[in-house]
């Protein structure tokens, strides 16, 4: 893929006869929405398949991931915020 191209441009998805593209998961779940006006979406979820992170082309963002936590070399614990 090249900088700035979607994954439709990419792939040459025709959306006028082939219509809006999307991606599930293999639960069912959309994870990835594209349509010809290049307005795009894409979602996560958690294991009970509610929604925890959502992101579109329009910059609007939801995220309820759980942040990740390491230990550093150092022995502390750090929690990396989203």
């Amino acid at each position: 893929m090249k900088d700035g191209q979607t994954i439709g441009q990419w792939l040459n998805w025709d959306f006028k006869t082939d219509g809006d593209f999307r991606i599930y998961d293999k639960r069912g779940n959309l994870i990835y929405f594209e349509d010809e006006k290049r307005y795009r979406a894409k979602w996560e979820y958690d294991s009970q398949g509610k929604v925890i992170y959502f992101k579109n082309s329009k910059g609007k963002i939801i995220d309820k991931r759980i942040p990740e936590i390491f230990i550093h070399p150092n022995g502390r614990k750090y929690k990396l915020i989203p």
